[in-house]
């Protein structure tokens, strides 16, 4: 008999990001570092090149195997930026991780123009809330070479949350999105074998939503790819909990519990060691045995 909450068939082979095989034969931790002065945690603490680079070098002594750079802040009402100034704040911290510490990097981008740059100056991966559908995107990701991230979304950050709503259950509404972004990335020459999925928690959604696409993220196994999940700190957990963002640490540990329980490969979080004790236990009691190291980094 299989046990529960068994992987889908073929997610367990590596994926290539640049000089990296990235193994997803067990759940892997992804450090967010925010190089912006407006993320809604950690916005203005990393925004100088030797501070992310420490704060990288912290997140994988912790135990990340990927370190997400993002210069453009996607919270709710959060205003743009352009290329040029997105790229001017990741260039000189993906470099610097790449070639200082020789981490998998992914980049937080929906920008053509990063995502050009991104595998010479040594990122591994781009990781899209907008799933490649801005102008040139989809393009510039097809020619990069590196693994790619698409997520759902509902709407542009500055109006996501005003009042989400679909008609049918988020979790199909999810899969439906996510179906059609694959296809036009395999009819762009962007192979299956470098795709990743994000549901896209906090991304046009309702509380409820967030819950129950949580509740039922098994339904999306179906699309046959690895999931990649980010609900660190976000209001999901302020709302139900009623805690300030700097407190939602437990609600956050529980939550990647569950994630990895449902068949999480990726956890995209701020707390790096805990989540990775978290994620570790887990793992623990899915596999009904402790051998498995999920801390080890595969570069």
């Amino acid at each position: 008999m299989q046990p529960p909450f068994a992987a889908p068939p073929g997610d367990a082979a590596p994926i290539i990001c640049g000089p990296h095989r990235l193994d997803l034969s067990a759940p892997r931790v992804m450090g967010v570092l925010n190089v912006t002065p407006d993320s809604f945690s950690d916005g203005g603490c990393y925004t100088a090149r030797d501070e992310a680079l420490r704060q990288g070098e912290r997140m994988l002594a912790e135990g990340a195997t990927i370190i997400d750079v993002g210069g453009e802040s996607t919270r709710p009402g959060a205003a743009p930026v352009t290329a040029q100034q997105e790229l001017d704040r990741v260039a000189p911290v993906i470099e610097a991780l790449s070639r200082e510490l020789g981490a998998l990097v992914s980049v937080d981008t929906s920008s053509a123009k990063v995502m050009r740059e991104a595998g010479a100056l040594g990122a591994g991966m781009l990781n899209d809330v907008r799933s490649l559908e801005r102008e040139g995107a989809l393009e510039a990701a097809a020619q990069s070479g590196l693994a790619v991230c698409l997520m759902h979304r509902q709407g542009e950050p500055q109006t996501m949350q005003d009042a989400p709503h679909y008609d049918q259950p988020i979790e199909q509404a999810v899969g439906d999105f996510l179906l059609e972004r694959i296809a036009a990335c395999e009819g762009a020459g962007l192979e299956r074998e470098r795709l990743l999925l994000d549901p896209g928690f906090g991304f046009g959604k309702t509380v409820e939503h967030n819950l129950r696409l949580l509740n039922r993220l098994q339904a999306l196994d179906e699309l046959e790819l690895p999931l990649l999940v980010g609900m660190s700190r976000k209001s999901m957990i302020g709302k139900v909990l009623d805690r300030p963002v700097d407190q939602r640490l437990a609600g956050g540990l529980a939550l990647a519990a569950l994630a990895v329980e449902r068949g999480a490969k990726i956890l995209r979080v701020h707390d790096v060691a805990a989540t990775v004790d978290a994620a570790s236990m887990a793992w623990a009691v899915i596999n009904e045995s402790g051998s498995d190291n999920i801390r080890e980094r595969n570069a």
